[in-house]
This record gives C-alpha cells, sequence and structure tokens, in this order.
C-alpha cells in the first residue's frame, strides 16, 4: 500500500524508545506508531474512534513481546513516514509496501504479502468494461498516497500511448470513500490492496464484487527510521518470536488474511 511524501514533519514530540535498541535506555515505557486508520480490515476506528484491525493486534502483540505498551497515533497516511524520520513515531505500522523510494529514508520490517485488487458495483453496466489492464477512459478510486495511484498512472500512460482515453483518478485521503464511489456508481471501481478490497466487498455483500485476481504482489514493512536500526532488529525479533508461538497465524486468521502470511520476516526483503 501506499506511496508517501518524502518531507519530513517539521514538529518533533518526545517519544520513549525500546531498551537497548533505540534513542533510549528507558526500559518499559511504551512503543508509538503512526497509523491511518481508515484501511479495513488492516487499521480502521472502532464505534469509539480507536483503532482496531489486524495489524493493530500485531503492534500489541510485538510491543507485549518486547515488555512494551503500544501507542497509536492515528494519522493521515502521507504524514507517518515523515513523523517517523522525524522521531514523532518509534515505527509506522499502515501497511506500507516496501520499495526502493521508500527505503531511501526508512528501513521496512517485512511482515505481509499483499497484491493490488480491483472492485465494481454489482450490476454496473460500465463494470463489463472494466479491466485492470485496460480501464483507458473510465473514472477509477483511489486513496492518495498508495501504490495504487502510481499503478492507475502507469495504467493511465499506456492508454495515451495507445491513443486511447486516459484513466480519471477519483482520490480521497479516507479509503472507505474511495469504496463509497464504487458502490455509489460515481467511479467504475476501486482498487487498493488485495485484504482491503477483500474485506470491502465482504462488508458491501451483494453490492460490490471482486474484479480479477490480485496482481503486483509485494511486501508490507515496518518503518523506522534508518538511524534506528536496533529498533528494526528488535521488532524482526518479535515477529519471528509471533511466528514461533503461533500469535501471528491467530492473528491473521481471525481477520480472514491468511493468504498473504509470510514464513520469514526480512528487513528490507533481505
Amino acid at each position: 500500500m501506499k506511496l508517501t511524501r518524502l518531507a519530513v514533519v517539521a514538529s518533533l514530540v518526545a517519544v520513549f524508545a525500546l531498551a537497548g535498541c533505540s534513542k533510549s535506555d528507558n526500559a518499559g515505557g511504551t512503543i508509538t506508531y503512526g497509523v491511518d486508520a481508515t484501511y479495513a480490515p488492516n487499521e480502521f476506528k472502532d464505534d469509539k474512534g480507536h483503532p482496531v484491525g489486524w495489524e493493530v493486534e500485531l503492534g500489541n502483540a510485538i510491543a507485549e513481546k518486547l515488555g512494551k505498551t503500544a501507542v497509536f497515533k492515528i494519522a493521515v497516511f502521507d504524514a507517518i513516514i515523515p513523523g517517523v524520520t522525524g522521531g514523532k513515531y518509534d515505527a509506522g505500522l499502515s501497511s506500507f509496501t516496501d520499495n526502493a523510494e521508500r527505503e531511501k529514508v526508512v528501513d521496512f520490517v517485512n511482515y505481509y504479502q499483499a497484491g493490488i485488487q480491483w472492485a465494481t458495483k454489482i450490476g454496473n453496466k460500465s463494470a463489463l468494461a472494466v479491466d485492470p489492464n485496460n480501464a483507458c477512459g473510465l473514472t477509477i478510486a483511489v486513496q492518495n498516497g498508495t501504490y495504487e495511484v502510481d499503478d492507475l498512472k502507469a495504467k493511465s500512460k499506456a492508454c495515451a500511448d495507445a491513443g486511447k482515453a486516459p484513466i480519471q483518478q477519483l482520490g480521497f485521503d479516507d479509503q472507505s470513500m474511495a469504496t463509497q464511489a464504487a458502490v455509489s456508481g460515481r467511479a467504475a471501481a476501486v482498487t487498493a490492496d488485495s485484504p482491503i478490497v477483500q474485506y470491502a466487498v465482504k462488508q458491501n455483500s451483494g453490492t460490490l464484487e471482486l474484479i480479477g485476481t490480485p496482481y503486483e504482489s509485494a511486501p508490507y514493512g515496518i518503518a523506522v527510521a534508518k538511524d534506528n536500526s536496533d529498533l528494526a532488529k528488535s521488532i524482526q525479533k518479535a515477529l519471528q518470536d509471533l511466528q514461533a508461538d503461533g500469535t501471528y497465524a491467530s492473528i491473521l486468521d481471525k481477520w480472514g488474511v491468511t493468504a498473504g502470511a509470510v514464513n520469514s520476516v526480512t528487513i528490507n526483503g533481505k
């Protein structure tokens, strides 16, 4: 998921870091995650506005392994990585797709694999023409800042190069609004990470249907500042322990997202 601006957020806040593995020697304390809670079932808000989802549960489990308390700070997605590099958050846990551009500014602890998926409104007359590989001239809903934005740009360029009408992106800061645009017919389809779209189809049973299968599978990563490599290694070890004791599999199974489970936890894919 999600490409982000690389500008550093100006305001810094003091945060506790992990004992012996970050910028502080304090034992106990908290690990603060930046999270964009609009991406169900990965991370979203409950009725009281608190972040929930399988990634939130995973973040809590990581913190417990490290003897910490997890604190989730809800933020606009584009601001999370700048918040990590600027010291506002210890880590970014928000369905980040690990790619070379992002690795220039942060390291990623890889813990999941997801592809791109599309969905459209059932009975939509334009649905017959919706094809992720040939969506020229159609309006497609997408969350701003996500990897899918670049995917649509590339597909739209291919349309233009072939002398066809470009794809019209309908962007939203909130993924649920992008989904709603497809539900209402304002957009011919919505595109997002595979677990997000599959969950949206389940939540809108009888209204939305999947288009094709996921493509361009890539790893999710927990973003950590490059000057905090000890923290990245500690998170990696915690995730490995969660795999070994069955907690990792249990969380994914609970939320129905086991298809993206990984066998090994890496840093920057290594």
